[in-house]
């Protein structure tokens, strides 16, 4: 069910993130690696709208890390897992 989701809707350009003092092309490279990994990790079968709401996630999680430009693959990789892992959680905090 996730091919309901359009990656595309989600990933954002260098315009789109704000000042990164001369790293806005990297941190919008790090955002949409992000999208695309959770996208990758999700099942085939996901509810889209609980995909939806977990990519939506990620603008709010990160675009306020000052990290995010530096942050490294396997970081990416060990935080989309844990998401998913652990959809339930969000997906409550959702409801309340």
């Amino acid at each position: 069910m996730k091919e309901l989701v359009v990656i595309h809707d989600f990933l954002v350009s260098e315009e789109v993130v704000g000042d990164w003092d001369g790293e806005e092309e990297v941190a919008a490279e790090k955002l949409n690696l992000i999208y695309h990994t959770i996208y990758q990790m999700a099942e085939e079968d996901i509810d889209p709208q609980q995909l939806t709401f977990l990519l939506e996630l990620v603008w709010d999680t990160w675009i306020g890390q000052e990290h995010l430009a530096e942050v490294e693959e396997d970081e990416i990789i060990d935080w989309c897992h844990h998401l998913l892992t652990n959809r339930d959680q969000y997906l409550q905090s959702q409801h309340n």
